[in-house]
């Protein structure tokens, strides 16, 4: 019976996390050690950035859907409301992105809605 020596699977599981701590800076980029704590922080931020940054899109929308609105004569809310009423099924990135592009084919909305 033959011992087992596991220094390639070891190596090869370092060598596949600093692939990953491509770019990091100083010692965070070489030493495992300091890359291991270094990935795991990233990938935490990384899943939660993920999620804020649909928040923040979503807001940013919002706030070009209100200012194209409010040129129109409408509020927001108001909008957004008839909106469901009249079951027009767009979104506020489709919105944003009308009143920003096409404001003839957003003012044909707001004017549905009126």
């Amino acid at each position: 019976m033959a011992r087992v020596k596991r220094g390639t699977a070891a190596k090869k599981r370092r060598k596949r996390f600093l692939q990953h701590t491509k770019g990091f800076k100083w010692g965070r980029k070489s030493k495992y050690r300091l890359a291991k704590d270094a990935l795991r922080h990233a990938w935490t931020y990384a899943y939660r950035d993920r999620k804020a940054n649909k928040r923040t899109m979503r807001a940013l929308w919002q706030i070009q859907v209100n200012a194209a609105t409010r040129a129109e004569g409408v509020t927001y809310s108001k909008f957004m409301g008839q909106l469901k009423k009249k079951n027009v099924a767009l979104d506020r990135k489709v919105l944003a992105q009308l009143a920003e592009q096409k404001p003839e084919a957003f003012a044909a909305i707001v004017n549905l809605i009126k």
